[in-house]
């Protein structure tokens, strides 16, 4: 790793890290410029996933006083843990030309889920108050829903923060801010446990990565502070493009 790579991976992961407070969104930053750089993509991946998880930490700290407590977050926690074990050895079990073939379709679906989630959960919530009288589905089917995010999650994690954010919103919850905590608690959860597969594994560049947790530490805590004072609406656009473009040139260049 050149000194010039190392800067540019220092930036790419504080942008990623406050995007990931504020929106979501971060990997479609992070994990390309990993690859540009010449970290193998599964590999990169991995490296990804241990450069951040510092930064979702700060960010959960950052949002402490949003943070209640609330029935079925201890039931979503244990579940994110097992789902994010299954997601990384499947991701380490993947052979290297098939993950690098489904790169740019993953990097579609989290764009296209991460543009048009909130439509969809404002639509099935829509449904269920519909078809019951109650918006509130049971514990344990948002369990399996959170379990196949954490699964996800585990092994390419893109897009990741709008599914939960969708699943919390289902379950009940009304409150943006409670509701970055909890996701950033679940995501913590998630890559928490993928971090020590990757690591057992032997699967990390460990330069690269180190070099990555000082930005995304500084930009998820930084992002999370100043999340209330930014436009939401030109983070998701700025999020969005930057999807997109990632997306097209990995067809591209596949």
């Amino acid at each position: 790793m050149t000194v010039p790579q190392a800067v540019v991976l220092v930036l790419a992961a504080f942008l990623a890290g406050a995007l990931n407070s504020v929106a979501g969104g971060g990997s479609f930053i992070s994990f390309p410029t990993l690859i540009f750089t010449g970290v193998p993509a599964i590999n990169a991946n991995a490296t990804n996933t241990v450069a951040l998880w510092p930064g979702t930490v700060a960010s959960a700290a950052a949002y402490g006083k949003e943070l209640a407590v609330h029935r079925g977050v201890p039931v979503l926690a244990a579940v994110s843990l097992v789902g994010g074990v299954i997601g990384a050895e499947l991701l380490l079990h993947t052979p290297p030309a098939t993950f690098v073939h489904l790169i740019p379709w993953l990097l579609l679906a989290a764009t296209l889920l991460f543009t048009f989630g909130g439509d969809l959960t404002r639509q099935l919530r829509a449904r269920l108050t519909n078809s019951s009288g109650s918006a509130e589905p049971s514990l344990l089917g948002i369990a399996l829903v959170q379990l196949v995010i954490a699964i996800y999650g585990g092994y390419f994690g893109g897009g990741i923060g709008i599914l939960m954010l969708a699943a919390l919103s289902v379950l009940g919850m009304a409150n943006i801010h409670e509701m970055n905590a909890i996701k950033t608690v679940l995501a913590s959860c998630i890559n928490g446990v993928a971090v020590i597969t990757f690591v057992i594994a032997g699967a990390i560049y460990w330069p690269q990565a180190i070099v990555m947790v000082v930005g995304a530490v500084a930009g998820g805590y930084g992002g999370a502070r100043i999340a209330r004072r930014l436009p939401p609406l030109l983070v998701r656009r700025f999020v969005i493009a930057v999807g997109f473009a990632m997306t097209l040139y990995f067809f591209i260049d596949g």
